[in-house]
């Protein structure tokens, strides 16, 4: 692993005179799994960790088929330390399985690897989304991972993560439910062959109609789950 204390591997950047370095310099030069997991809790990429419990880092079988990619971690992936084990996870599980995809077999990940949180709501730490800054300071744990995981294709959660891979003019509702390719521009040596995005589940529990909300999202899960079976 390189050493984030070696002195010029990457250049510190000053954001709203917060020094945000980036992950760069705490990921493993040859990543695996296991490697990535123990990595992740060293980093200092960003101020985010200040306030988290612990780092979170995707889960789930690195041979598998289809990646999901949210946003960051909540309050109870914060604490049990594994991605999507809230309220917006057991949706998104349910909905994999209703369109046949079974949740064990997904690669899940944040494109932020830490909780960022504002104030408190009882004991429930209030979520606080991650900014750009962020975004972009974590982006080398998702190349990292990339590089472990090959998945055949991708499922994007929401607007962050669309803004992750596509870039800041994405919007989720000029392509979900669609079937498109990876940008050039987050360049990995073997991306997804496709990727659909889609509301963060989330999102449906936010929803005035829940029911309406939920089925948008199967019906959007249904077009990744033909296309692993194409």
């Amino acid at each position: 692993m390189i050493d984030p204390r070696a002195a010029g591997y990457c250049p510190r950047v000053a954001h709203d005179d917060v020094e945000r370095p980036g992950a760069e310099q705490w990921v493993p030069e040859r990543p695996t799994h296991p490697a990535l997991l123990e990595a992740v809790q060293a980093c200092r990429g960003c101020e985010l960790y200040a306030d988290a419990t612990q780092a979170v880092m995707g889960s789930g079988p690195t041979d598998a088929r289809l990646l999901v990619l949210g946003e960051q971690p909540g309050d109870r992936e914060d604490v049990e330390g594994e991605p999507f084990v809230g309220p917006a996870g057991r949706v998104l599980d349910r909905a994999l399985a209703e369109v046949g995809i079974d949740p064990a077999g997904v690669y899940r990940t944040n494109v932020v690897k830490h909780f960022r949180w504002s104030g408190t709501r009882g004991k429930r730490r209030i979520h606080q989304s991650p900014t750009a800054a962020h975004v972009s300071a974590c982006a080398p744990w998702l190349r990292a991972e990339l590089s472990v995981v090959h998945p055949e294709g991708a499922v994007l959660l929401g607007g962050t993560a669309g803004k992750a891979v596509y870039g800041s003019r994405f919007r989720v509702g000029e392509s979900r439910g669609r079937l498109v390719d990876w940008p050039a521009g987050l360049a990995t040596d073997d991306p997804p062959g496709w990727v659909l995005t889609t509301a963060h589940p989330s999102a449906v529990l936010r929803a005035d109609d829940r029911d309406a909300a939920y089925s948008e999202l199967v019906a959007d899960l249904r077009v990744a789950a033909e296309a692993l079976a194409s």
